[in-house]
């Protein structure tokens, strides 16, 4: 792994997850790190994936819309 002063970067994917590129510890709601086996991994932000925190692509399946409706304001 390359070093963790080359820094972490989070995208924001439109109508999708969170992409968390970098050398990060995620923890569980119990404050436990997640084990990764990459330095990129994706973060649930619609609230169906099956193995929350982590993205398993539910957002296509639900429909998932980060931006609204044209017209809704």
């Amino acid at each position: 792994m390359k070093d963790r002063d080359e820094g972490v970067t989070i995208t924001a994917y439109p109508n999708g997850p969170l992409i968390v590129r970098g050398d990060v510890t995620i923890l569980d709601v119990e404050g436990r790190a997640i084990p990764r086996t990459r330095r990129t991994v994706a973060l649930c932000r619609c609230g169906a994936s099956t193995i929350k925190p982590l993205c398993d692509g539910s957002h296509k399946l639900v429909g998932f819309c980060t931006e609204e409706p044209a017209g809704s304001s």
